[in-house]
């Protein structure tokens, strides 16, 4: 594994998404509404401002969902059709490589984007906010960002699934929607129901990954007590299985993958 060539490959993924407009959007409608919730502190509403901040918390969730899976489904694909691809493995990069580089790319990308996200968010609304406490929202901070490293490897993997950009984002969006919609509560469906069905809904359950685990929102929101950083941990170790085990398949696509 050629350490100096993916993080090469990592810093041109974080520079592209800086070059490209749709970063801008989403943080300008943010910041709309965020400094919206700012502004109704002055009247110390409590009640409107915890509503606002949900609402903002929302926006920065979708859009760094967003962001993740398009800048993730776009990179393999980017490559192949422009066939850059093909003078980069000429050198002593393999292929592994190539994916782990876009990965770390992708991840320390939306790691950036979302930092800037609440550290707006946090200086127009945490500031004004008496129970403001650093440790929960460094923790909501870190178990978004673990999320979106599921996310990122989950769509390089389905970049080199499907044929499209479109398809592979709309799939991993819809997926997305799925899981933290819906598969949260698969198990007690499941309770509901008759056998084949039951296990079915048990087997959906436990394959996918529980990116829901992730949304502590409701720390900031209402200003509760942090999270044991024991807890912390197995959220990052969960999120690192998911993301390696997506990595490994991504990787052995890739080496199977026709190019030229």
């Amino acid at each position: 594994m050629n350490g100096s060539a993916i993080w090469a490959m990592a810093m041109l993924v974080i520079r592209e998404l800086y070059r490209r407009k749709d970063f801008y959007v989403v943080f300008i409608l943010t910041a709309v509404i965020t400094l919206g919730a700012g502004a109704m502190n002055f009247f110390n509403e409590g009640n409107i401002v915890r509503y606002l901040k949900e609402i903002c918390l929302t926006l920065i969730w979708l859009s760094s969902i967003a962001i993740a899976v398009m800048t993730a489904a776009r990179q393999i694909p980017a490559e192949i059709e422009q066939k850059t691809v093909l003078p980069l493995l000429a050198k002593p990069v393999t292929r592994s490589d190539v994916v782990i580089g876009k990965f770390l790319g992708c991840w320390l990308a939306c790691g950036a984007a979302l930092l800037t996200f609440y550290i707006f968010f946090a200086i127009a609304v945490g500031s004004r906010d008496d129970s403001f406490l650093l440790a929960g929202w460094l923790q909501a901070i870190m178990l978004h960002w673990f999320m979106l490293g599921v996310l990122v490897s989950m769509t390089l993997l389905g970049s080199l699934v499907f044929a499209a950009v479109s398809s592979n984002a709309t799939i991993v969006l819809l997926a997305t929607a799925f899981i933290l919609g819906i598969l949260r509560h698969l198990n007690s469906v499941a309770l509901t129901q008759a056998e084949p069905v039951q296990s079915l809904f048990y087997a959906v359950y436990f394959c996918f990954p529980h990116l829901e685990f992730y949304d502590v929102r409701d720390i900031i929101v209402h200003s509760w007590p942090p999270i044991a950083w024991g807890v912390i941990l197995l959220a990052f170790l969960y999120a690192a299985f998911y993301s390696g085990l997506f990595l490994v398949g991504a990787c052995q696509l890739f080496k199977r993958k026709p190019i030229g």
